[in-house]
Parts: structure tokens; sequence; C-alpha cells
């Protein structure tokens, strides 16, 4: 299997294999809006969940519990005191609970500490109360925004440099666009609570998917950097085998790396029931697959889309195209010629090492 799997990338990167990615780019656009617009609507309806570090309130954290902790039993407890209240009951630990509701005055708090220390027979000391004020909360929004929108213009910035084409940056950036979205969304989905730790998976996974996808578009820039010097390929297919050639590596990083996000999301949700974990777990993990996902299938067919749009590139793609159907080259014009995108890419059973060859006429007899 493993010979199998290192021949099978040794045919992608060499071309005697290759998945026509870019020339299908039109399916995984629709497939990306689809996800992009179902996730919008989950943001606006239920909508995301925040923690009490975001919305202010307060919480009790109930230690040392001997038997059974029973999460309904908190929330009757503290109903029983503040009524009206929707408390969030998570476990910690192997012993532990905490219980998060909204605001309560200082006679509440207290009344409903001594309802939990005697429905789970626990000591005072074993009952612990801290109030985040809502000013605290909407002051982490804000950094957290400032830190998301700092992270993506140094990425613009620093992108346009390296690459020296602000159609890469472009590309990249909407991928990354695409990847918070679903995420997010699948959140909002979900009902878990937006905390710190989530807007730490947040900042992660944008890191991860931008590196996956500056890897890519490196080989296609070195790729296509003799496209205009020859005439047997257009840019799209030189592209296109550049992402074929990374295409293992991608593979590669994303299951190494998403193994251990799945055993952290397993035990801290599963078996822990710790909400840190499992938040940052569950941003990783989705942020990683969606990210894969974006960097092969999206970000550089968008490129190749916005590099298309160049008059070099698009008279240099109707020129090699009309070739291969046996048309003079000189008859193109400058400008291009209409050509449907279907002639855009090589016959079936063609790949990179051997494109398609002018038909030759058999001679008259």
């Amino acid at each position: 299997m493993a010979v199998g799997f290192a021949q099978w990338g040794n045919d992608l990167y060499t071309g005697r294999r290759s998945y026509d990615i870019v020339g299908h780019r039109r399916i995984f656009y629709i497939a990306s809006t689809i996800l992009v617009l179902i996730s919008a609507a989950l943001l606006i309806k239920p909508g995301l969940n925040p923690g009490i570090e975001f919305r202010g309130g307060s919480e009790f954290v109930v230690s040392g519990i001997a038997g059974d902790r029973d999460q309904q039993l908190a929330i009757d407890t503290v109903q029983g005191i503040a009524s009206g209240e929707s408390p969030e009951v998570t476990n910690l630990g192997a012993d532990s609970l905490r219980i998060q509701v909204a605001e309560l005055t200082d006679e509440q708090v207290n009344k409903v500490g001594d309802a939990l220390q005697a429905a789970f027979d626990v000591t005072e000391d074993e009952i612990t109360t801290q109030f985040v004020g809502p000013t605290w909360g909407q002051d982490v929004s804000r950094k957290a925004i400032s830190g998301i929108l700092v992270f993506l213009v140094f990425v613009t910035v620093v992108m346009t440099i390296y690459f020296r084409n602000w159609r890469m940056a472009l590309a990249a950036l909407i991928a990354l666009f695409h990847d918070l979205i679903i995420t997010v969304g699948l959140y909002a989905g979900i009902g878990w609570e937006v905390t710190p730790a989530t807007v730490i998976g947040f900042l992660t996974i944008l890191g991860y998917s931008i590196y996956d996808t500056v890897v890519v578009f490196d080989k296609v820039r070195e790729n296509t950097a003799d496209t205009l010097d020859q005439s047997r390929f257009t840019y799209a297919e030189k592209a296109n085998l550049a992402v074929n050639q990374t295409l293992v590596r991608s593979i590669n990083t994303s299951v190494v790396a998403l193994l251990p996000v799945s055993a952290i999301l397993f035990v801290g949700a599963a078996i822990l029931g710790a909400g840190t974990l499992r938040d940052i777990a569950l941003a990783l993990f989705v942020g990683m697959l969606v990210g894969a996902y974006s960097s092969i299938f999206l970000a550089t067919p968008l490129e190749v889309t916005l590099r298309e749009q160049e008059p070099r590139i698009k008279a240099h793609t109707a020129k090699v195209l009309a070739a291969r159907v046996g048309v003079d080259a000189e008859t193109v014009g400058a400008g291009g010629v209409a050509v449907p995108h279907a002639a855009a890419q090589l016959r079936p059973g063609t790949h990179l090492g051997q494109a398609a060859q002018p038909k030759r006429r058999k001679p008259s007899r």
C-alpha cells in the first residue's frame, strides 16, 4: 500500500497522472459558495453563543464532587434561586462542575453558592465564584477582531511582496475568509460557546491555511515562470500541474496535523468534558480540514481565474489552444479569440508530459 501511494505521488509530480482540478474549478466554486452561504445563514440564526468572557456574568465552580456530577441538578439549583436563568453547565476534570449564568446580585450569588453546597454535599471552600463584567468582555471581543484584521493585513502585504503579484495575495485572502466563515458558521450551528480559546483556534487555523496555500503558490510560481516563453501549455495547465505536484504533501500534512487534534477533541469533549480543550480543538479540527480543501481546490483555481484576465495570459492561452486545433497562431491576434472553456484542457488521456499536438490532415489522393 505504501509503495502504491508513493508511486501515485511520483506520477502526480512527473505529470504521468493528473487530476484536472483547475479545469473543473466551477464545481469547487459552487460547492464553496454553498458552504459559505449555509455558514452565513447559521451566523444569523441561531447565531454565535458567546461565552461568559464576552457577554459577562457570574460563574460558579463546584469541585470535589464525590458522586455523580448531575448537570440537571445544578441547573435546577440555580433556577430555584434565579428563576428565568438558563445556566451553562460544563464538566471540569474528574470531579468538578462549572456553572455560568448571567449577572447576579451579591445576594443571589451567596444564595446560589449555599444551594450548590447543599445540593452536591461539598464544603464552602470547594465552591468558587467569580464575576466577569461586560466591559471586560467587550475588550476581549475588540482585541480578537483587531488581531484577525492585523493578521490579514500583514498576510496581504507579505504575500504581495513575496510573490510580486497581488492576485495571489487576493486569492489567498478569499480562501482565508472561506475557511474562517465556514468554521465560525459550524460553531453557530452546533451551539458551542465561543470563548477566548475558540478565538485562539481561529487565529491558529488562519496561520495553518495560509501556510498550506503559500506552499502551493510557490510551486505555481515556479511552474508558470516561463509560461509566455513556450507554446505547448497554457497558464492554467501549468498551475494545475503545480496543484497535482503538491497534492500528496498537502494530504500528508493535513493527516499528520488532524490526528493529534482529533485525539484532543475526543478526549476533551467525550472523556474529560473540558470546555477549553473542546473549544480550541473543534476550531482547529474544522479549520485545518477546510483549510486543506481550500488550499487545493479553491486558492489556485481562484488565482488562475484572476491571472487569465491579464491580456498577456489571455492572448497566450488563445494562441496555444488555436495551435492545438490546427489554426494559424498568427490569426489569433493580440487580444485573443473566443474559445470555449472546455477546449482549454488537454484531450482525455493526455497529461502535461505529452500535450496534444495539432491534427494533421491526410493527403488527398
